[in-house]
């Protein structure tokens, strides 16, 4: 029997894909559906049939996971910044230690098991940053799933309050003043979106990101805003005029206080503009650099090298328990943060400088630094063959590996273990509740021949 769209079939999921989607077979073919929960019989109308796998949605959950719960957001699942709200969060947790497994497992030919998930005691309420797109009506919310269009939204439950009431003031001003939101097919209008970041204290900073110079009516948008949230520090204008979907402009303008937040990670404090990057659940980031701390094994005598620094977090963690540590990273504003970062924090034994993450490797050891142990926190695409090859180069006695995606992690995995390094252990842990990302840190040991 061959599987026809928009046939509807009765099938039996058999586990999840890697964005929590109810994975079923076919005729011998993955069939993935969205909405689906593990050892559910659904009857599931296929969307779309490819030569490998099919992709459908449920119309009937025929006998329901005894995880399986009604979704507590008004917005779930139009709102594309959730995906898995109809499941209950130990099941989760539980989805999200398997992926990293499996993927550690299959890609990454591993024979161990990811034992530990570090689950988040607030799933909800924890972002500390939050962008709001803005569309004509106005609209000021979240992109609808796989699309750009905005949906309206009062409150979500990943923000804290503080921004829930500054973007309530933020539309009102909108309204009042008859400000025109941004239009990206026709590169018309002023307001592209609305930005807030709360810290651990309660205060937050904002800024309005306008395709032009000036914001008509500013004093009165800054007095709402004050109004609504008193612990509001400063209102920065973010000015990008490019056709784009970049976010954030090049320049900023300080409208009212200051242009940046301070706030407390690990016991460090450090100091946030608006484009500077932290992790969005400061808690989660906590245990995060703690395991990775642990995992590095310091003892106060070793040399670290942190490549993708950022601003400097993991860096200055490690510095406070090795001998050196020297931190990279490619964005000349994030350098600066976190050379203030550590004279902000009486670090003195940690150094940052400019560079991608495979130059600085390549520079150190031709400088002939010979680091014990390497951090490494890349972006989603995971660390580059170059980088591998430098890391191989300085032959650090263990590897520390963050990684915000388990299937390029498995790969680079892979890779290290063909050149030498083994891999130890391996955790998980949700920094994204209610979303289908997972961070893991894993630990590799050099292999001595």
């Amino acid at each position: 029997m061959t599987a026809k769209k928009n046939e509807v079939y009765p099938l039996r999921m058999e586990g999840y894909g890697s964005s929590g989607e109810g994975v079923a077979r076919l005729n011998g073919q993955a069939v993935f559906v969205k909405g689906a929960l593990a050892g559910e019989l659904c009857r599931v109308q296929l969307l779309k049939v490819g030569k490998s796998a099919a992709w459908g949605r449920v119309a009937e959950v025929v006998e329901p996971s005894p995880h399986r719960q009604i979704p507590d957001c008004p917005q779930y699942p139009k709102c594309g910044g959730c995906q898995l709200r109809h499941m209950t969060y130990e099941e989760e947790t539980e989805l999200k230690r398997r992926r990293v497994q499996d993927a550690l497992q299959r890609i990454g030919g591993w024979e161990g098991t990811v034992e530990v998930i570090h689950a988040a005691k607030e799933p909800d309420r924890y972002r500390n940053k939050i962008q709001f797109p803005v569309a004509d009506g106005p609209r000021v919310g979240f992109f609808r799933a796989r699309s750009h269009d905005v949906i309206d939204a009062a409150d979500c439950l990943l923000q804290p309050f503080p921004a829930t009431r500054l973007r309530t003031a933020f539309k009102g001003w909108m309204e009042t003043y008859h400000i025109p939101a941004y239009d990206e097919k026709a590169h018309q209008g002023l307001i592209r979106h609305f930005y807030v970041r709360v810290n651990r204290a309660g205060e937050s900073l904002c800024a309005v990101i306008a395709n032009g110079k000036t914001l008509p009516h500013k004093n009165a948008l800054i007095q709402a805003l004050r109004s609504a949230e008193p612990g509001l520090v400063g209102v920065v204008l973010s000015v990008n005029t490019d056709k784009t979907n970049v976010i954030l402009g090049k320049t900023c303008h300080t409208l009212w206080g200051r242009d940046y937040l301070e706030d407390t990670l690990c016991g460090l404090t450090f100091r946030l503009s608006v484009p500077s990057f932290y992790q969005v659940n400061r808690d989660q980031a906590e245990v995060l650099y703690g395991r990775a701390l642990d995992f590095a094994g310091l003892t106060g005598k070793e040399t670290v090298l942190d490549l993708y620094c950022g601003i400097g977090t993991i860096t200055l963690c490690m510095a406070r328990k090795a001998k050196r540590a020297i931190g990279a990273e490619v964005v000349p504003a994030a350098v600066e943060d976190a050379r203030a970062n550590a004279a902000r924090n009486g670090v003195d034994n940690a150094e940052f400088f400019c560079a991608d993450a495979g130059q600085a490797a390549l520079a150190l050891a031709q400088r002939g630094i010979r680091p014990d142990v390497i951090c490494v926190d890349p972006p989603r695409k995971g660390i580059s063959a170059e980088v591998i090859q430098a890391i191989v180069q300085m032959s650090p006695q263990r590897l520390v590996y963050v990684s915000c995606d388990p299937a390029t992690l498995a790969r680079d995995v892979k890779l290290l273990g063909e050149q030498g390094y083994q891999l130890i252990k391996a955790e998980a842990a949700d920094l994204f509740p209610r979303t289908h990302h997972v961070e893991t840190v894993v630990l590799m040991s050099r292999v001595e021949k």
